[in-house]
């Protein structure tokens, strides 16, 4: 905006709206949107990440330190580790997240390293693919609005998913590397 530009846009008149009503909007968005990250500073970074199944509660932590919580949806048949491809299950072990995935038909994608040699070893044992693509993702593209509401039920197909707003969040704060552990 431009000098010349101020004197028109704060006399400018909506009709039937007052300005105090725009400015009490616009301050409660701004507080809400920085309520969001609230607690966690721009240079924060997690170094390890801990899945909880049974809790459904994914915890970012730094040097032993807690940094944040999230509620999370699972594979819609959570319990027990994943066996197979198609399973629906979340799985349980230590793997790194490996990659990044910007178009993916979720609102960002962290790829989790999934399968290990040991998850390879028990699917060929039992003479099956292992499933492959688990990460951690905010919802499908388009469906953002559904915010908190997606862990009403376990939704995905063996992912690990969040709100879009967190996995932005999750995104900022987790680098490629970092160790997640999936437990029961």
């Amino acid at each position: 905006m431009t000098a010349a530009q101020l004197p028109f846009i704060l006399n400018y008149r909506l009709p039937g709206v007052r300005w105090a009503a725009v400015v009490v909007v616009v301050l409660a968005t701004s507080i809400a949107l920085g309520a969001r990250t609230q607690g966690l500073p721009d240079n924060a970074l997690a170094d390890r990440i801990v899945v909880e199944k049974g809790l459904r509660r994914l915890s970012l932590y730094c040097k032993s330190r807690l940094l944040k919580t999230y509620k999370i949806a699972l594979g819609r048949n959570p319990q027990g580790p994943k066996q197979r491809e198609g399973d629906g299950r979340t799985p349980e072990g230590v793997y790194v997240i490996d990659a990044r995935k910007r178009d993916s038909a979720f609102h960002r994608a962290l790829h989790i390293s999934y399968p290990n040699a040991q998850d390879r070893r028990r699917a060929r044992g039992q003479g099956v693919p292992p499933g492959s693509d688990i990460m951690i993702h905010g919802l499908p593209n388009g469906m953002g609005a559904i915010g908190k509401a997606h862990v009403l039920r376990d939704w995905t197909e063996g992912c690990i998913a969040v709100t879009d707003e967190e996995i932005d969040e999750i995104w900022r704060i987790v680098r490629n590397g970092t160790r997640i552990e999936i437990k029961p």
